[in-house]
């Protein structure tokens, strides 16, 4: 019988950029705990800055930024909110908009992460999750 071990971490920042540093910081430190290589926790680092800045050029946020990061034997899920604040959020453009705010942003996080999903409601939600490569 093969046993599942999660761990969860929560990081709450501040809503500013000087801030960013931080959560990519934890974020590398719980992802090195998996077998990801070097490149692949760059990538969950980028796309937790990019997260991270989508709530921050967000009108209307709250005043913090929500980071869980969740492992798993597989990989990592890592979730990015700023809930406060917001109406309805967009859904995640299939591909950017040349003049959408952010839009960069989120084809990057895209391109980074296995998935993601866009959890509607108020606010930014980022849910994004990573695979260890076999």
């Amino acid at each position: 019988m093969t046993q599942t071990t999660a761990g969860v971490v929560e990081l709450r920042i501040p809503r500013r950029a000087e801030w960013v540093a931080v959560a990519r910081l934890a974020v590398a430190a719980v992802a090195n705990r998996l077998r990801f290589s070097i490149e692949e926790i760059e990538d969950v680092k980028l796309a937790v800055a990019e997260a991270c800045t989508t709530c921050i050029l967000q009108t209307d946020a709250g005043d913090q930024i929500e980071i869980y990061c969740e492992t798993k034997e597989d990989g990592l899920t890592v979730r990015v909110r700023s809930l406060a604040g917001a109406d309805q959020p967009s859904p995640l453009p299939a591909e950017p908009e040349p003049d959408a705010r952010g839009a960069l942003g989120i084809f990057l996080i895209q391109s980074l992460m296995d998935s993601v999903k866009h959890n509607a409601g108020r606010g930014t939600d980022l849910v994004m999750t990573k695979k260890v490569s076999e």
